[in-house]
């Protein structure tokens, strides 16, 4: 992959991925096929993490006794945003992505040693998976599909009932589809430059 130094981003694409970008409160029938989320996920997956950990792990739930199950344990009115979705993507952590870093890191041999400590560990994937769930809804937008990601959840009910392992920490659950016509509310507000950077 090439990359070229100084080259910014077409304002076109500056709008579909941040300025224009809203979360839908209605959606179209069009499906979410797993053609598109393989789509995202090439897209989603190069962006940096810690020591190039990748704990992400996303479970789609199509069935429709699997969607009433998860709408169940939404807060509020997410249980209907869930029940009117194409699609819903819960979005875990894997306690166990140490057991990937032999393979990521062939050059580096003891590379697992890092995570020993299990505190450590599950920082390390919560932290990256939070960063991955963001490249995943830039991703999603890229696309061409909009994300409702939601945090309003019952994350324990949702890992009882769908990690049964005990090894998964749920994130955040993303609804993902083709966004409805007039189906964004006006943006909500954003804080200042001057209110979230300091200068030393």
């Amino acid at each position: 992959m090439s990359t070229t130094a100084g080259a910014g981003v077409d304002p076109r694409a500056l709008e579909v991925l941040f300025t224009a970008a809203r979360t839908p409160s209605r959606w179209t029938d069009d499906p979410v096929t797993d053609e598109q989320v393989a789509a995202v996920l090439e897209l989603a997956k190069y962006p940096p993490t810690s020591m190039n950990t990748q704990p992400m792990r996303l479970l789609l739930v199509r069935s429709p006794a699997a969607r009433e199950q998860l709408a169940t344990m939404m807060s509020g009115g997410n249980g209907a945003k869930t029940r009117a979705a194409p699609l819903s993507v819960v979005v875990a952590a894997d306690r166990r992505f140490d057991e990937e870093v032999p393979r990521l890191f062939p050059h580096l041999p003891d590379a697992r040693g890092f995570f020993a400590d299990d505190a450590f560990r599950e920082r390390t994937a919560l932290f990256n998976t939070a960063l991955q769930l963001g490249y995943l809804i830039l991703a999603v937008r890229a696309v061409g599909l909009s994300a409702g990601p939601m945090t309003g959840i019952d994350a324990p009910a949702i890992e009882r009932a769908f990690f049964p392992d005990g090894e998964h920490e749920v994130v955040a659950v993303v609804n993902v589809g083709v966004a409805a016509e007039d189906a964004f509310r006006p943006r909500g507000p954003r804080l200042a430059f001057d209110e979230v950077v300091r200068t030393v």
